[in-house]
This record gives structure tokens, C-alpha cells and sequence, in this order.
């Protein structure tokens, strides 16, 4: 006769569901050139704790200590968030910051790159660990462009391949993945993964594609200043140079991308940064470069993401959690 089975009405009351107690949240800092955002990340859900983000400016010229104290401000904010409430927290950090920067280590390199210059050789993760309450068992640097494409990876793009994710605003950030892994120490891609590092001409990329190389190009060739790409790209509307000065500079992006795309058999390719939010006006000539050096690019899928703070908050998360 098989066991009877009793119905969960008559259960031994010594029988007791147990609770279930969501995952912890992942803390994470972002720092971008003109503020800094920290963040507790639900990775389940793939997104950001309703109610957890801070945010505060960050001048260029910022100092050592007003960098730290403005990390470790933003940092307690999120932490005594009441949105928290009893979730717990991991105690490793993930931190995107952008290059030039010992990730490994935690140490700042910013040498003569036009921002940051007084943080050079700053030891960030020795100096902020102590600031930070409770203090964390570890904090975990990459790069700002890696964040971006684990984040984009993690929450829109989760069977790619190989992705690229290219930002474009001040700069050029850029980061390879292969299923997930950075890529930078390989011969499919440009030297420690930087697009940035590539040239046209014989010279730097960042010497076409930047907000200062295309302003400048643009105050060469009409004799007016333009402040920032807002400013330009809003004149691109009706002014035939503007126009053309942005078009000949993505073209000139896509050029330089496509061969790696080709070596690295890239099938995604997200961008990101301030400047997308002109994709209308930057996509057709950025896609004609690629395009032109291998008609094969026209089969990767491009993704443009406007939210490229959240992308790189969440791929911080993702990288803190996985190196814990």
C-alpha cells in the first residue's frame, strides 16, 4: 500500500516554511569626470535598489581629500538609505573609474590626460577603504567602459558572444568581452583593449574623435567657439560644417573600429556616452565606416544606450560579485 499523504492542512505543526531571504545587494561607486554616484544593486533583478542612488559633483581640478571625502559621502548616503531597509550588504565593492588607472592595485595614474592631474599616484583603495562604514572586506577597480559592457551584457545583451562596447563623450572608452571576460592582453584586440590607443593618420584617435578634437575642428574652420558636443551637435541641425565636421569624424570611427571588430568576431556592439543622445546624426556615418572596411559589420547587432550610468553601476556589481 503506498504512504499516505497528508494534505498540507494537516501538516505536523513542527513543519515550518522557511523564510526566504533575498540576496544581498551590491555596493558600488561610479566615477565619471564631472560627479561621482554610489548605488546598492539588486544583481537578481538586474537593477538598482529603489531609492539607493547618490549623487555628488565632482570638479576636474578636484583635490585628493575632496575626492576622497566626496567618495565617502556619497558611499555613507547609499549606505544609510532607508530604502535598504533589512537587506543585507555585500562587503565587497565595485568601483568603475576612469583610466588612465591601476585597477589592480587601486592607484590613480592620471598624467597628463587633461583631468584629474592633482589625483596622480593617489592611492584610492588604501585611502578609502578606512573612510567607508562598515568598513569593506575589499574594493574592486575596472575600468568605467568594462562596467558599461558587463552591465549591458548583464541586463540586455545576455547571449552575446563576443561584445564591444565603445563610449564616446570627453574620450573614447572602449572594453571587449568574450562571454563575458575581459579581454585585454590579446592580439584580437587593441592594446589593453583601448580604442583610445588607435590612430588615424599616424595620429591618436582621440586627435579626430573627441569633443575637444571636433569643437577645435569646428573653431578652425568658422572662426567660432562652440562649447561642448551638446552645443555642436544642436548646430549640426542647420549648419552645413557642424554637420560635417561630426559626420567626418565618425566615419573616421568607424574606420578605426572595424578591422578589430573583424579579429575580434565581435556580433554585439553597444555604444554609450553623452553623445548618443545625437544617434540620429552620428549612427549613419559611424555605421558607413564600418561598413565600408567590411561589409560583414552590417550583421552585428548595435545597441545604443542612453543610460550608460545605470549600465556601468549595474557591471561594477557584477564584476564585485563575481571576484568575491
Amino acid at each position: 500500500m503506498p504512504p499516505s499523504v497528508l494534505p498540507p492542512s494537516v501538516l505536523p505543526s513542527s513543519v515550518v516554511p522557511l523564510p526566504v531571504v533575498p540576496p544581498p545587494l551590491v555596493p558600488v561607486l561610479e566615477v565619471g569626470g564631472s560627479h561621482v554616484t554610489a548605488a546598492a544593486v539588486d544583481l537578481d533583478r538586474a537593477r538598482i535598489a529603489d531609492g539607493t542612488r547618490r549623487r555628488l559633483p565632482l570638479a576636474p581640478g578636484v583635490g585628493p581629500e575632496d575626492f576622497l571625502a566626496a567618495l565617502a559621502e556619497t558611499a555613507g548616503g547609499m549606505l544609510s538609505a532607508t530604502a535598504l531597509g533589512a537587506r543585507a550588504v555585500r562587503d565587497t565593492w565595485g568601483i568603475a573609474v576612469p583610466g588612465p588607472f591601476d585597477y589592480a592595485r587601486g592607484i590613480a595614474r592620471y598624467h597628463g590626460v587633461g583631468k584629474f592631474a592633482s589625483l596622480d599616484g593617489l592611492a584610492v583603495g588604501e585611502l578609502l577603504t578606512p573612510r567607508l562604514n562598515p568598513r569593506p572586506a575589499g574594493l574592486r577597480f575596472l575600468n568605467d567602459a568594462s562596467a558599461f559592457a558587463l552591465g549591458a551584457r548583464h541586463t540586455v545583451h545576455t547571449g552575446s558572444g563576443r561584445l564591444v562596447a565603445v563610449t564616446l563623450g570627453t574620450g573614447i572608452g572602449s572594453a571587449f568581452l568574450d562571454r563575458g571576460t575581459i579581454v585585454e592582453d590579446d592580439p584580437r584586440v587593441p592594446p589593453e583593449g583601448r580604442v583610445d590607443l588607435l590612430t588615424v593618420d599616424g595620429r591618436p584617435l582621440e586627435d579626430t574623435v573627441s569633443t575637444r578634437a571636433m569643437t577645435a575642428r569646428y573653431t578652425d574652420r568658422t572662426g567660432r567657439p562652440v562649447d561642448g558636443l551638446r552645443e555642436l551637435t544642436a548646430l549640426a541641425v542647420a549648419d552645413i560644417t557642424a554637420r560635417d565636421v561630426i559626420t567626418s569624424a565618425l566615419r573616421a570611427l568607424g574606420d578605426a573600429l572595424a578591422p578589430w571588430l573583424t579579429a575580434f568576431e565581435a556580433d554585439t556592439v553597444v555604444f554609450g556616452g553623452s553623445i548618443t543622445a545625437a544617434w540620429p546624426l552620428i549612427g549613419p556615418p559611424l555605421y558607413a565606416g564600418l561598413t565600408h572596411h567590411d561589409p560583414r559589420l552590417a550583421q552585428l547587432a548595435l545597441s545604443v544606450r542612453d543610460d550608460g550610468e545605470d549600465q556601468a553601476l549595474l557591471g561594477a556589481a557584477v564584476f564585485a560579485a563575481r571576484d568575491a
